[in-house]
């Protein structure tokens, strides 16, 4: 798997290359683990990301340490296969994995998702 990690001021964009699961998960918390500590918000891009399966769900909601919580996190350029994983994650339990925080913008969206 390759990682792009850009800083923009306090914003870092993570761009994972290919696919999330159990074995690439480690190098993804090394990538948020290593943000300067002035970084406030985290944009994961899955541009180029093809599949993931719960790993990619761990990554987006699961912090790594207690440090974690102090991101803003989102999410851009969802691919359809992590996007059905997301939104069916949400239905089945909405409380642990909130959409409206983690892809603020698109609520008209993901309810056209949901029909």
């Amino acid at each position: 798997m390759n990682i792009t990690t850009t800083i923009t001021g306090t914003s870092a964009r993570i761009s994972p290359h290919g696919e999330i699961d159990f074995y690439t998960l480690p190098p993804l918390h090394t990538a948020v683990n290593r943000l300067p500590g002035h970084v406030t918000d985290l944009l994961w891009d899955l541009e180029h990301l093809s599949f993931t399966d719960v790993a990619g769900l761990r990554m987006l909601f699961c912090p790594t340490s207690q440090e974690d919580p102090r991101y803003r996190t989102a999410v851009t350029n969802l691919r359809d296969q992590p996007l059905h994983l997301l939104l069916i994650a949400a239905d089945l339990f909405p409380a642990a994995y909130d959409l409206s925080r983690l892809i603020p913008d698109s609520p008209a969206g993901l309810t056209a998702h949901r029909s």
